[in-house]
């Protein structure tokens, strides 16, 4: 059991800022952070090695997203993401991010949602950073084609005109 005490204390501060960050509530950041840790240690007979480190972040990664769909807290899309769409269609493009393929909604998600750079989400994802930017790149394509299926070319008339 010390291999284990020995990671969670290694890792406690890098879960917790990570936790942090994407809530912005410092409290509620560590008692996700014990929820990460709680569900490691349930799972640690499983884990197959690797990255510690990627790991625990896609164990508190997890936990945020049920935090999120328990309707605690609202995670907003960032405007890099959804630029170029109506600023009221924040409902809309996160019903299209929903419906979008796995891979691509969540390497979507690890940048724009958890803010990943590139080389923490190749690292969670286990690939290499320049297959994630090119996923990246893939995946906001589809996200504007999916949301313009959707809405139609009139929304993104309009959002360029709006810019203009």
């Amino acid at each position: 059991m010390a291999g284990l005490e020995d990671l969670f204390r290694a890792h406690w501060s890098l879960v917790n800022g990570y936790l942090a960050r994407r809530t912005g509530d410092a409290v509620l950041a560590e008692e996700l952070a014990q929820e990460t840790f709680y569900r490691a240690t349930r799972a640690f007979l499983g884990w197959r090695g690797g990255s510690a480190v990627a790991w625990l972040l896609a164990i508190a990664r997890h936990v945020l997203i049920d935090e999120v769909r328990r309707g605690r807290r609202l995670v907003p899309l960032p405007d890099s993401l959804v630029a170029g769409i109506e600023p009221s269609a924040g409902e809309d493009a996160t019903r299209v991010l929903a419906s979008l393929p796995t891979a691509q909604r969540q390497v979507l998600e690890l940048i724009y949602i958890y803010g990943y750079s590139h080389a923490e989400a190749a690292a969670i994802l286990g690939t290499s950073e320049g297959a994630v930017k090119t996923a990246v790149w893939r995946a906001r394509s589809g996200f504007r084609r999916a949301y313009l299926a959707e809405h139609g070319p009139a929304s993104e008339s309009g959002a360029k005109e709006s810019s203009s």
